[in-house]
């Protein structure tokens, strides 16, 4: 099988049941698809300094009407009709709830010698109050904006260091192997000090995922965003120039707001054409951290047909092999994430899916396929499918563009190359800077038809509800499965969260 295909562009469908191939184009024109759940108003909360709850009440001021574009006659570029215009729903300019933090706060605690401890801190000032709202106050929230100056995201990434000058609280510094000793000692009242930070070592050293972990037993959704973000005129440098480069105005507005209406329980668009009965599983890995040898953390995402999701969170074991550089379950821990996932859509849609396709970066070893076959339903199809970005092949063409997004190459009647990313007629141009290398489609469990399993693996590219691009280059399946894990790994194994719509991790 030598034949290029080529496989149409996936559309979406939006308000009135219209459907269309950019999203931007099918919001503008029809607005998000039509569902009784689609809420009429977004409820949200901001938590942040003065300064930054200022910003965040201008910029949604901004986006109430239109946002022009920045380039005239730019096909990769919308204008933004303005929020409610879009999706069909308000979204007031002062906040719902409004969360003040003193910015004397956030900088004592982002001068803390240990980095563990000055991030567990940090994320303490934001997730107390949020945790404090969600279970004391009547007024629900569906979204929390956490507006966050810069150098709360300079000092609170898993690298970051304190200035030698600035740092404080130097005696109760602890190093990872110190803490992890502190931990498994018996218990000093003198050493309380020290036991509390060894604790704040057992969370991710990173703000966002630590933030996101720890808000998942209250069920709030967040999205974090810089202030220099919202206000870029109030950062500049000393000749005038922007402090950080930022996508334009209009690209911030489509992509935030997008994100915004689905995070708060909207569903901004979905995909034309998916069989009904089709359930899509994105496996999820992630090494508890660098010293941790085989252990890792398990979860799968769950996407059906309306591109909408869930997260399962699954044991912490010996997943990771050093030798293969892969991970794989046990029998058990497989038949576990699937009856998870089966018993998920059962309780949405009353029935047994009638496929499964898992989606996963390694072909699937027999003991964690005999565990996903344990927990599927006789009358339910499974499929597994293996992802991967190959970068030893490519297209040319004897122009000045790269190939088309959608040609494939079939190597038999189970695997090809799928490229994803490609020249794209309604942009009129390609999304990159390389020549775009495409994914290796491997169907290695089951048995479906390639072009079908390459058809869905192009259309689940275009259900990033985060922003709103024409598409990604990777399934959505996939695509955060790393962020996912690392918020999932974020916190104690302990803290096992329940299953979670995906707009929790993203």
């Amino acid at each position: 099988m030598s034949d290029i295909w080529y496989i149409p562009e996936p559309r979406c469908i939006f308000g009135y049941g219209q459907s269309m191939e950019h999203p931007k184009d099918g919001l503008t024109a029809f607005g998000p698809v039509h569902d009784q759940r689609q809420p009429k108003e977004l409820r949200i909360g901001a938590i942040g300094t003065p300064d930054g709850l200022r910003y965040f009440r201008q910029w949604v001021g901004s986006i109430q009407g239109p946002v022009p574009v920045s380039k005239k006659d730019d096909p990769k570029q919308s204008l933004f009709p303005g929020f409610a215009a879009t999706f069909r729903c308000s979204w007031a300019e002062e906040p719902i709830a409004s969360i003040e933090i003193d910015p004397k706060e956030i900088e004592e605690t982002l001068r803390h010698a240990d980095g563990h401890q000055r991030i567990y801190n940090t994320v303490s000032l934001y997730e107390s109050r949020i945790a404090k709202y969600v279970n004391e106050e009547d007024f629900p929230v569906s979204l929390w904006f956490v507006i966050i100056p810069e150098a709360v995201y300079e000092r609170g990434r898993p690298k970051s260091q304190v200035p030698l000058a600035e740092r404080t609280h130097k005696e109760e510094a602890l190093s990872h192997k110190q803490a992890k000793s502190l931990a498994t000692a018996p218990f000093f009242p003198f050493l309380d000090a020290l036991n509390r930070g060894a604790e704040m070592h057992r969370y991710a050293r990173d703000f966002r995922d630590q933030l996101k972990g720890r808000l998942l037993g209250p069920r709030a959704v967040v999205q974090v965003v810089r202030e220099t973000t919202l206000a870029p005129h109030a950062f500049t440098k000393s000749n005038g120039a922007p402090l950080r480069s930022l996508q334009d105005p209009v690209d911030v507005a489509w992509n935030l707001a997008t994100g915004a209406f689905y995070k708060a329980g909207g569903q901004p668009w979905r995909l034309d054409g998916i069989r009904s009965g089709v359930c899509y599983l994105g496996m999820v890995y992630k090494r508890l951290d660098e010293h941790s040898g085989s252990q890792a953390c398990c979860g799968a995402q769950m996407f059906l047909t309306d591109g909408d999701g869930l997260v399962f969170k699954g044991a912490v074991g010996n997943w990771y092999s050093e030798e293969s550089r892969e991970y794989h379950l046990d029998e058990a821990q497989a038949e576990t994430l699937m009856h998870k996932a089966i018993d998920a859509y059962r309780a949405q849609h009353k029935d047994d899916p009638r496929e499964v396709f898992i989606h996963g970066r390694a072909r699937f070893n027999d003991a964690e396929w005999k565990g996903f076959e344990k927990a599927i339903p006789e009358t339910t199809k499974l499929v597994g499918v293996r992802i991967k970005r190959n970068n030893l092949r490519k297209l040319y063409r004897g122009d000045k563009y790269t190939a088309l997004r959608g040609l494939a190459l079939p190597f038999s009647e189970t695997s090809g190359l799928l490229w994803t990313l490609g020249f794209v007629p309604r942009l009129q141009t390609y999304q990159g800077r390389e020549v775009p290398n495409p994914l290796l489609i491997d169907i290695c469990r089951g048995t479906a038809n390639l072009r079908t399993v390459m058809t869905d693996v192009l259309a689940l590219t275009k259900v990033n509800f985060n922003a709103c691009l024409y598409a990604d280059g990777m399934p959505v399946t996939l695509r955060f499965a790393d962020r996912v894990g690392r918020v999932l790994t974020a916190i104690p194994p302990e803290l096992d969260p329940p299953p979670l719509p995906f707009r929790h991790y993203i």
